[in-house]
């Protein structure tokens, strides 16, 4: 993207200057010119370029206040040919407002557009353009005042306070104020709500509920029309765009969206017509529509699969996504049945949507029906049949569950009254289900700790015959790289023999990333260089890894730095096996690798997969404690997913 500024405002030096510049850019986006001269200077470049030309101040504002008044107009119950709409301002953004509203349906007939002379009427002679005329009609009303009398929908792109609480009180029933002017409104939403509490209200303001920002166009909607090459951005790429984000917007929200503002629980309703402006699915909803769009009218020059194309997408939010689109599209292939200790928890029910969605996972949500059920209305998430509730305290399961438990503990200090006690402790319950097979993995752990999350899983479940110690591997995405830390989570002091477990477990869970594992051990000492107990044990876990498994790239001890750095490895050890770089780090105790990982997802910005809990006998995977990010559990779910399509698949070769 280039900012390129012209030194003119002469329309024909603006349109020559631009179409100079076809054979370099693929689209070209106008700032910052005025009416009328806008509209003469993008129909001509339209006319006369082969690639998209788009005024950002007049069609921006169109499609984002489009989609909100699709909404709106849906809340309020109201008909979008029936609507009476009237416009305040008649320059760029007024003027394409209108043309898209009726774009989507509005009566040309229905349109009263305004400017500081007042109504644009049939015969009007003062400050008229040939585009003003094309909105003049047979009307008694004079007066914005006139106007807006018993009119459904009021769209101001003005100036502040030229809108009267009076005037507000005389539009129709469930009317609709888009108040845009910046930075000051038409009317403040304090003082619309005080006229009447009926109304739905959007502005350009950020502090007020339904911002209109452009952000949520320009760059999506290019997005889109450059990666089919399109020939324009036509009238139903914008519609396709509008429409994408009003659908978004009947979607549960993400919970780390409604942190970035403040907690507010933002759902589809008055309060909410419009997706934020820090939305990441913005991307992924509207560039795929206007894509799609554009290929069906012919604007493209190629055509895009456009579920792969919304894959590579959700690819640019992060290699972290990335890497996580190839799990959960193995999930997709064979779902399986996971149980959720904390069905009653507002990130886990929003996270379920997306696994429905996804078709990777049947969830069990574990905790109390009606609570369950009132708090995914709250969300507006709908479970349809597909989602399983159970409540520990009132199945009929559970006296089957504390049988099965006593006598697994029963010589281990548990009696019968405690296993009773702990089956109605839903960690306990999760994990005797993927015990007995009625589920295939469990994930938890938002509000237990990881010890007392693990613990039951450990005593029911445990870990796998061939592993010493199970072991838990964080993944961080750190530019265009992913780093693997182990152990975060789990041994605190591990010996070597432990070590070689871990790094051979690790190597075995990045190859099901379809990444190629490359192990370092980490310590202060690079190949000897200290002869210390802690070195040497790093040392030792290499040789046990490389009797164990052959074929693995591994080598250390060495420090950090140097396992990272292929320059640094070939300049200074240029005998090491790691010629570029690991991609594993295995730590000598607890302490470094949770602090390592730690330190470098915070000074990189890293974004963070994991801990992935490796070696069990059965799927289980941990969230971090009070993380309440519905895409770490949806990441976390098709890990145990996938986890329980490989059990199965070796029991089959077995």
């Amino acid at each position: 993207m280039f900012d390129i500024e012209l030194d003119t405002a002469d329309p024909e030096e603006i349109i020559r200057a631009v179409k100079l510049m076809e054979p370099t850019f693929g689209g070209i986006n106008l700032e910052d010119i005025r009416a009328p001269e806008c509209f003469e200077i993008e129909e001509r470049l339209k006319a006369e370029m082969d690639i998209p030309v788009f005024h950002d101040d007049q069609h921006g504002t169109a499609i984002i206040s489009g989609a909100g008044l699709i909404n709106a107009l849906q809340i309020a119950g109201k008909d979008i040919e029936t609507v009476k709409v009237v416009f305040n301002g008649a320059g760029a953004a007024g003027i394409a407002c209108a043309k898209f509203y009726i774009a989507l349906g509005v009566k040309p007939e229905n349109v009263t557009l305004c400017d500081s002379t007042g109504v644009i009427y049939k015969g009007r002679t003062e400050h008229m353009n040939p585009y003003k005329e094309a909105f003049a009609v047979e009307t008694e009303a004079r007066t914005l005042t006139d106007a807006l009398r018993g009119a459904d929908v009021f769209a101001g792109l003005s100036v502040a306070n030229c809108v009267s609480r009076e005037m507000v009180r005389s539009m129709a029933d469930r009317p609709i104020l888009f108040a845009m002017a910046n930075p000051d409104p038409e009317i403040t939403c304090e003082e619309a709500l005080a006229a009447r509490d009926d109304l739905i209200m959007a502005t350009g303001r950020s502090d007020f509920p339904n911002q209109i920002n452009n952000v949520l166009g320009f760059p999506f909607i290019f997005r889109g029309a450059l990666d089919v090459r399109a020939r324009a951005i036509n009238d139903e790429m914008k519609i396709a765009a509008a429409y994408a984000l009003a659908n978004l917007t009947k979607e549960p929200v993400p919970y780390q969206v409604e942190k970035i503002y403040r907690g507010e629980r933002l759902r589809f309703g008055p309060k909410y017509i419009i997706p934020k402006p820090f939305d990441p699915r913005v991307l992924i909803w509207e560039a795929s529509a206007v894509a799609q769009a554009a290929i069906e009218t012919g604007a493209a020059r190629i055509e895009l699969d456009i579920d792969e194309y919304r894959e590579a997408l959700e690819a640019r939010l992060g290699l972290s996504r990335k890497v996580m689109r190839v799990v959960i599209n193995k999930a997709r292939r064979e779902p399986k049945r996971i149980v959720f200790p904390e069905g009653d928890q507002i990130p886990v029910i929003k996270a379920v949507e997306t696994i429905l969605d996804e078709g990777m996972a049947t969830p069990v949500l574990l905790g109390p029906r009606e609570r369950i059920e009132a708090l995914a209305d709250e969300a507006g998430v709908v479970f349809d049949g597909a989602v399983e509730l159970i409540d520990p305290r009132t199945t009929e399961h559970h006296d089957r569950y504390e049988q099965e438990f006593y006598r697994m503990r029963q010589r281990k200090g548990v009696t019968l009254p405690l296993a009773h006690e702990l089956m109605l402790l839903r960690n306990y319950f999760a994990a005797m289900m993927v015990h007995l097979g009625e589920a295939d993995g469990m994930v938890a752990g938002l509000t237990t700790s990881y010890a007392d999350t693990l613990r039951p899983a450990l005593q029911i479940i445990g870990a796998r015959s061939d592993v010493s110690r199970v072991a838990g591997m964080t993944m961080l995405a750190i530019r265009d790289q992913i780093y693997c830390f182990a152990d975060v989570s789990v041994t605190i002091n591990p010996t070597a023999e432990e070590l070689a477990d871990i790094a051979i477990l690790c190597a075995n869970e990045v190859r099901g990333f379809e990444l190629e594992p490359r192990l370092a051990m980490v310590s202060f000492s690079n190949f000897g260089s200290a002869q210390a107990p802690e070195a040497e044990k790093m040392r030792r876990a290499v040789d046990l890894v490389r009797e164990r498994a052959p074929g693995l790239v591994i080598d250390g001890e060495m420090q950090a730095d140097i396992a990272i750095s292929p320059e640094l490895l070939q300049e200074s050890f240029p005998f090491s096996s790691l010629a570029g770089g690991a991609n594993i780090l295995i730590f000598p105790c607890l302490n470094s690798s949770n602090a390592g990982y730690k330190l470098a997802q915070k000074f990189s910005g890293a974004e963070a997969i994991g801990p992935i809990l490796l070696g069990m006998n059965k799927p289980v995977h941990i969230m971090q404690y009070g993380g309440f990010n519905e895409a770490d559990i949806v990441n976390m779910t098709a890990l145990a997913v996938v986890d329980a399509q490989q059990a199965v698949a070796a029991l089959l070769r077995k």
